[in-house]
């Protein structure tokens, strides 16, 4: 490869962003462990940096449980599951059990921790803080709770509202898994489960169609959601 052409390719600040739409889970996941392995391996071989990518999608129903969750917080039988239409992974992000459905904006950034800053505790307030502003462009105020991972809305109340769930995964400070963030989601859903093992009575799940009281527009929240994504990390979207 010669100069010219490693100009091409060569994106220190770049990211791609891919709208998958609504795929199920298992895919989503087979895919981002892809490219999370084909950028480490490039790291291991020295080989030029390209891109850091995003991928936004929706899932069918599904619930899946991080390394430190506990099976019991899943309250349905697999045959009830079925019935619900739901499937069930157990997966190697952070965090307990979580709900993804239609209507629901799950990112997945795979991005090189190692271009921006090698600090897990701030990569997480920086996914947390794109939330948080988008929410304040839907006139909707929200926050963080000390000790607990996702944003809240309501939070003078004794029963603030989880509207965004994090989960992640860092192998050689390359990221894997993200954020879901309840857009149109169906909540009844939270209700087979003990979302991220906090019990739903003290801090229940909410939506963004919820807190406004009208129905999201899909593909504007994910442009939103873009925009605030990469004026958080200082990133450049690539074509």
């Amino acid at each position: 490869m010669n100069d010219s052409q490693r100009n091409l390719t060569f994106h220190p600040h770049g990211v791609r962003v891919e709208d998958l739409g609504l795929v199920a889970f298992d895919h989503a996941w087979e895919y981002q462990t892809k490219i999370h392995c084909d950028l480490i391996e490039r790291k291991r071989n020295g080989d030029p940096f390209e891109h850091h990518t995003l991928i936004l999608c929706e899932h069918p129903h599904v619930f899946t449980l991080g390394r430190s969750g506990k099976e019991e917080h899943l309250l349905k039988s697999s045959d009830e599951m079925k019935a619900i239409q739901a499937e069930y992974y157990a997966i190697n992000r952070g965090g307990d059990i979580t709900y993804h459905g239609p209507g629901q904006l799950v990112a997945y950034p795979i991005l090189d921790l190692e271009r921006l800053f090698c600090d897990v505790h701030r990569y997480i307030r920086s996914l947390e803080q794109v939330i948080i502003e988008v929410l304040e462009q839907y006139d909707v105020e929200s926050g963080r709770i000390e000790g607990l991972t996702g944003v809240w809305v309501d939070l003078g109340s004794d029963k603030p509202r989880k509207i965004c769930a994090i989960g992640v995964h860092l192998s050689r400070w390359v990221s894997l898994h993200g954020l879901a963030f309840n857009a149109n989601t169906n909540l009844d859903y939270f209700g087979y489960i003990v979302p991220c093992g906090i019990d739903p009575k003290q801090k229940p799940v909410t939506s963004l169609a919820k807190e406004t009281g009208k129905e999201i527009d899909m593909p504007e929240l994910k442009e939103r959601f873009t925009r605030q994504f990469l004026k958080t990390f200082q990133l450049e979207f690539i074509p």
